[in-house]
């Protein structure tokens, strides 16, 4: 048996009203608040396409027992590097084996749905990672910035432990242009929603849905979990209806809360669907792009057993309210601000400095002695107790997954930070260890010494002059 062995999801914790946004854009365009209900995650200025990636795959490996992976593959169409492997920088990050396989997919919404299929099929002796991950712009004002979210999903495939059976798939390739991205844009261009809808989901996706349901000698009425990425949100209830689904079964996208997450989001959706799903249920998962990918499963009665550490649930659950529309706006450079002279040091990362230090940067390893098993980071050539000083007996110890609290703290509205004031402050870990750290996703007023803390791979730096981003782990309260 092959199929789902684990899943995990991340979803930024800003949650722009989208009132917020209607209002901001209404002297202009007042339709916009046919669409201001609920409210969208955005991004922090420090997370990216990378960073949510790590935080959702991190969530999926806390439910696997075995956590040996053989690959890792990221689908993503807002990949922060167009020419350096971006599932590398993500996989150094989780510290998996340096002999795994490693791929960017892109330039589809359909990416992740191919990915997924490519790996159910192939031949995984261990557990492969499929992550989607994605972080879109849109134009100020427009439908889509109402619509869309950010946040990342992950899930691993494999032969043990399944908790969602691989049944069948089917894939349909059709030059469909229902929007597209060229390669000196920054947005995407959309055709309109009525076409897409007849011409596309109302003809494509059931041309693969009932060769694929035809094959395993099943009816639409089977499908328990009907998953139709899609912003539109009346057109996977009209689709169901077409294809002999009950409407109950369509699966929220989630339009109201967070928004939809592009290539992540058939990734999100499948999560979603399997954390709430009983044991038998069928699950049937779309993709759409340039034709359709259409993908059965069943869930196993291990599925209840095997929770991620978060999940779609936790995820949701945890959450900031912003209102800011202004703030949204500049961590997404959708505005040219006045940075101020403390912002316009050269940034530039020195690429062999770098590498000589991956393992505490990307990593964030340090050591513990050998001889009298005191930790420290960063990791030394001498032990740095006083009672100890031995050299070169540091073994690695992983922090990422450590929790701490804060020493020390500061709020500093001198020292330039894209969401000023910057925080940062000394750490002591649980189980030793200390190091003065960045903290991020701070709230005004409930920041103080002794809060308890969790690590999380961020943002450090942007070198705009020579468009490299320099990441590294960063301390957060405790949510």
């Amino acid at each position: 048996m092959i199929g789902i062995t684990a899943y995990g999801a991340y979803i930024p914790r800003a949650r722009l009203n989208k009132q917020a946004i209607a209002d901001a854009n209404a002297w202009f365009d007042p339709s916009l608040n046919s669409l201001a209900k609920g409210e969208r995650s955005i991004c922090n200025w420090d997370e990216d396409s990378i960073t949510m990636a790590v935080e959702a795959t991190r969530d999926c490996l806390s439910a696997l027992s075995d956590k040996t992976v053989d690959s890792l593959y990221l689908a993503s169409t807002t990949l922060p590097f167009l020419d350096r492997q971006n599932s590398v920088v993500v996989s150094e990050a989780l510290n998996l084996d340096n002999r795994i396989r490693t791929m960017d997919i892109s330039a589809s919404q359909r990416a992740a749905t191919s990915a997924l299929i490519s790996l159910l099929q192939g031949n995984v002796s261990n557990n492969a990672l499929l992550v989607a991950s994605e972080h879109r712009r849109s134009k100020a004002g427009s439908r889509s910035e109402m619509l869309w979210g950010d946040a990342a999903a992950t899930v691993s495939v494999g032969c043990s432990d399944v908790i969602a059976q691989y049944l069948d798939s089917e894939t349909l390739t059709v030059d469909f242009i229902d929007h597209y991205r060229g390669e000196d844009s920054s947005f995407d261009y959309s055709w309109e929603e009525r076409w897409i809808r007849d011409e596309g989901f109302f003809k494509i996706v059931p041309a693969a849905v009932n060769m694929l349901l035809q094959r395993a000698s099943l009816k639409g009425s089977d499908v328990r979990h009907f998953i139709l990425p899609t912003d539109q949100p009346r057109t996977p209830a009209a689709l169901a209806k077409k294809l002999g689904i009950d409407t109950d079964a369509v699966v929220d996208n989630q339009i109201a809360a967070v928004g939809v997450a592009g290539v992540a989001q058939p990734i999100l959706m499948l999560a979603k669907a399997i954390e709430a799903a009983s044991a038998g249920d069928l699950i049937l998962l779309i993709g759409f792009g340039q034709g359709c990918d259409a993908i059965l499963f069943r869930v196993t009665d291990t599925a209840a057993k095997c929770a991620p550490a978060v999940g779609v649930k936790g995820a949701l659950a945890c959450r900031r309210e912003e209102h800011n529309y202004n703030r949204f706006l500049s961590f997404n450079n959708l505005l040219e601000r006045d940075i101020g002279k403390r912002a316009e040091s050269d940034k530039q990362t020195y690429l062999s400095g770098y590498n000589r230090r991956k393992d505490l940067l990307t990593g964030f390893i340090g050591g513990k002695c050998r001889e009298c098993g005191t930790v420290q980071i960063p990791r030394d050539k001498y032990c740095v107790n006083p009672e100890c000083h031995a050299l070169e007996s540091q073994d690695d110890y992983r922090f990422a997954d450590k929790t701490a609290t804060v020493a020390t703290w500061t709020a500093d509205r001198l020292t330039f930070d894209w969401n000023p004031p910057a925080y940062f402050g000394m750490v002591e870990f649980d189980g030793g260890g200390k190091l003065m750290m960045d903290f991020t996703e701070v709230e005004e007023g409930k920041i103080d010494t002794g809060t308890k803390l969790t690590m999380h791979f961020r943002i450090k730096q942007f070198d705009t002059q020579r468009g490299f981003r320099k990441y590294f782990w960063k301390a957060a309260p405790e949510s």
